[in-house]
């Protein structure tokens, strides 16, 4: 029997995992991918808004928001990749690398927003 999933890099490689762990898997990355729609929502929101800041600084406030939404949604899908791959092989999971950076990113811009109010 062929295998058809996609990707084949991560369904190609070792043994079928218990299916509760490929689902808690795909449970985290759905819930990266509802981070990422949140940090998007906020970034429009931000711009949309007639809120009182700063025009130049509520624009890089609501950029900053969308990039870290690509960010967000990037590593959900890499992460899912390199978790599913790993348990196939029998091998440690990856840590969590993007998170720091998120929410370092999450406050400068929330930041902006705050220091935008008060010019």
């Amino acid at each position: 029997m062929t295998d058809n999933r996609f990707p084949r890099s991560v369904y190609g490689a070792g043994s079928e995992p218990d299916p509760r762990f490929s689902l808690a898997n795909e449970r985290t990355f759905l819930a990266w991918i509802r981070t990422a729609l949140a940090l998007v929502a906020v970034g429009v929101g931000v711009e949309a808004l007639a809120l009182p800041i700063h025009p130049v600084l509520r624009f890089i406030a609501a950029v900053a928001f969308v990039l870290l939404a690509v960010l967000a949604a990037v590593h959900a899908w890499l992460s899912w990749r390199a978790n599913e791959r790993s348990m196939r092989l029998g091998r440690a999971l990856s840590g969590q690398t993007v998170s720091l950076v998120l929410v370092i990113g999450v406050v400068l811009a929330t930041g902006l927003i705050a220091v935008g109010m008060f010019l």
